[in-house]
């Protein structure tokens, strides 16, 4: 048996058991999380393949493909060589970047060759994929900065020691014009306009800069400079892959295969992948305790996809975790404990992942919050001229903003919860209220409610004691 049919073998055996249980959960953590650094070398090549496909959307120009590449590099004493693009544009990181990470993670277990390509030279240009418009360039300083932070957050994922790190300034800054006008040549502009993004731009009359066309000829030239049998990127990223194949036809080289990875929905549930800009997202610089928190707001339909996307289990675990829920032996608010643990143990550590699932179930699981220690509190005193939705954005730092403060509100999600000596009672705040100072709002609603005790502010599942009233 391989290594990781061992380590499925002691899973499986565990996922059958009272996950309930921390004992069972904290034995499943250390064991997943062990996977992370498990050696796959022994995999055959059609294992490989399709351990790497499962994860995956699409494997061009197929799977068994991808397996004749593996056995090819093997018999030549060597393993594939990767490629995967680093758009270094933004200096804070969420989960969604960690996915192509852990897919070449995985390659680099099975014994193959990751380069990591900054885009120093195309993120002048500013990559139009997915964008109703056209992105601002970064200067030098920018880019040095905002990479530093992407591979200081991302290493729980990856092991950055053991890949070659390519400037795509090397082969583009020096490329003249007239190698340009003979390159674009042969390329139809159909090809380029095959981009949803830019036909629908086009055919609402926001237009195309030149640059943004080109962006793909770029990322191609990066495909010729390399020479790479496999190129990773997200679904959306599928056209400029094939401009590399293209391109690397076009100079007499055998083509990469490309692996496109999926986008991963929000924790907001809406259907929109994670995004800073539209908050739905997890940092990585974001607390255990906020990690295991956010995981488990998410909607249940959204567990699968982020036990594929973070984890290191295979389909039959996922399958069977998933089967029991079906058949009604385990609660799926405890795999969803199982999974935000996964994610923190990957971040933090099994013991820092069984803290944040302790403090998460003392917070939400008792009937009383005066139980649960280093609840935040906000003093209405010092902060009661501040309006709530401000209290919670830059105070308890619960909200983004304001607006999400507001939003909340609308949906429903902010409430005050008062408890007295016999349980809770609950009051919604609505939009105004949101917007009221929270030294006039908060009284007056107690009066209104007839409420009475000690008094928390809940927006959504994060709760504070409000003092000083």
């Amino acid at each position: 048996m391989t290594r990781l049919g061992d380590s499925v073998a002691r899973t499986s055996a565990l996922l059958a058991q009272d996950l309930s249980s921390d004992k069972t959960v904290e034995q499943l953590l250390t064991e997943t999380k062990a996977r992370r650094y498990l050696d796959l070398s022994d995999l055959s090549a059609k294992d490989q393949a399709e351990l790497i496909a499962r994860r995956t959307v699409d494997v061009i120009p197929s799977v068994s493909r991808l397996a004749e590449r593996i056995e090819e590099r093997r018999a030549g004493g060597r393993g594939l060589s990767l490629k995967l693009g680093i758009d270094p544009t933004a200096a804070d990181v969420h989960l969604g970047h960690t996915v192509p990470m852990i897919i070449l993670s995985r390659f680099q277990r099975m014994g193959h060759d990751v380069t990591l390509l900054i885009g120093d030279f195309t993120a002048k240009i500013g990559d139009p994929s997915g964008r109703t418009a056209e992105r601002p360039p970064l200067t030098d300083e920018d880019i040095a900065a905002n990479l530093a932070g992407y591979r200081e957050q991302v290493r729980p994922f990856f092991d950055f020691e053991k890949v070659r790190f390519r400037q795509n300034s090397e082969w583009l800054a020096p490329y003249t014009f007239p190698e340009l006008l003979g390159l674009l040549s042969q390329v139809p502009v159909s090809q380029l306009l095959q981009r949803d993004d830019f036909r629908n731009r086009l055919a609402d009359g926001s237009g195309l800069t030149m640059s943004e066309l080109l962006y793909p000829i770029a990322q191609g030239l990066d495909s010729v400079a390399l020479e790479c049998d496999v190129e990773l990127g997200g679904a959306d990223q599928l056209l400029n892959l094939q401009m590399g194949r293209k391109l690397m036809e076009l100079r007499g080289q055998q083509q990469q295969l490309v692996v496109t990875m999926p986008l991963i929905e929000g924790t907001d549930g809406s259907g929109a992948k994670m995004s800073k800009s539209k908050g739905n997202y997890v940092g990585l610089n974001a607390t255990a305790e906020d990690v295991f928190g956010k995981i488990m707001s998410v909607p249940d339909r959204l567990m699968e996809p982020y036990l594929k996307a973070w984890t290191e289990w295979t389909d039959e675990e996922i399958s069977l975790a998933l089967s029991r829920i079906e058949e009604k032996s385990l609660h799926p608010m405890d795999l969803k404990k199982v999974l935000a643990g996964e994610v923190v143990a990957a971040l933090y550590g099994v013991d820092a992942a069984m803290a944040a699932r302790a403090g998460f179930i003392a917070q939400f699981s008792k009937k009383s919050f005066t139980e649960v220690e280093s609840l935040p509190s906000v003093d209405a005193a010092e902060h009661g001229g501040e309006t709530v939705a401000t209290v919670l954005t830059k105070v308890l730092e619960f909200t983004q903003s304001a607006s999400a403060a507001r939003r909340l509100a609308k949906q429903n999600g902010l409430r005050l919860v008062v408890e007295t000596g016999t349980g809770q009672q609950t009051a919604v705040l609505d939009e105004a209220a949101a917007t009221g100072p929270l030294g006039e709002v908060v009284p007056r609603v107690l009066a209104e409610k007839g409420l009475s005790g000690t008094v928390y502010l809940k927006a959504g599942r994060k709760i504070a004691e409000i003092r000083g009233l």
